[in-house]
């Protein structure tokens, strides 16, 4: 094989591998994951957690985060409306995250509040809660989770819950963060995703039915 075989080889070869790139930055790297394994665990894990809902009839969505979560914030702002407008059954799973090398993650008033959204399952408090700014927020008429045993452990079963699933997710290559989304398609495939980005929304909005504002 001459140069200029070998060069132009080596060119095809570089655009290939460009073109692979380049698809994976702007599509495959956003797709969610089927999960194959751990179904029935992660199943019963997410449903028999203190999830609140509208209450909708049709598709089931779980989202676990967190209220002061950025990226949470902006799927519940920009995706619910539209998954609710099909009848998608948004259950969310708000949690207090745990202390990092003694750094408080949690507020006392979030707390509480994620302590009576899995008590009491209210979805008019979670809506309450998000239409006030985090910091305004003072949980009016709710009783505090620090130094009640029993809501403190509610708290810590949110805690628990994310630990459990992390390495249940990651099984089947999800790696948790807020926040992530799991839900099913129309034939019955449980599909997962960390849902930090906008680029993963039209996966979510494609497979539970709700038409790409874009198309």
């Amino acid at each position: 094989m001459n140069r200029l075989s070998i060069l132009m080889v080596a060119l095809v070869a570089a655009a290939a591998i460009g073109a692979g790139v380049y698809v994976w930055n702007t599509d495959l790297k956003w797709h969610p994951k089927t999960i194959t394994k751990h179904q029935a665990e992660i199943t019963k894990i997410v449903e028999s957690a203190g999830w609140v809902s509208p209450g909708k009839t049709g598709p089931t969505l779980y989202m676990i985060g967190f209220r002061s979560c950025p990226d949470c914030v902006r799927f519940k702002t920009e995706e619910f409306p539209g998954l609710h407008a099909v009848g998608v059954d948004t259950r969310v799973i708000e949690v207090a995250r745990a202390e990092v090398n003694g750094v408080a993650k949690s507020t006392p008033i979030e707390r509480a509040t994620v302590a009576e959204l899995w008590s009491n399952r209210s979805w008019a408090l979670f809506e309450d809660w998000n239409k006030v700014p985090v910091e305004a927020w003072t949980a009016p008429g709710i009783a505090p989770a620090d130094g009640d045993t029993g809501r403190t452990a509610v708290v810590e079963a949110g805690r628990k819950m994310v630990a459990d699933l992390r390495p249940l997710l990651k099984d089947n290559g999800v790696n948790f963060a807020y926040p992530t989304l799991i839900w099913w398609t129309k034939d019955g495939k449980m599909r997962a995703c960390a849902c930090e980005q906008r680029e993963t929304y039209r996966f979510v909005r494609a497979e539970l039915g709700v038409k790409d504002p874009a198309s």
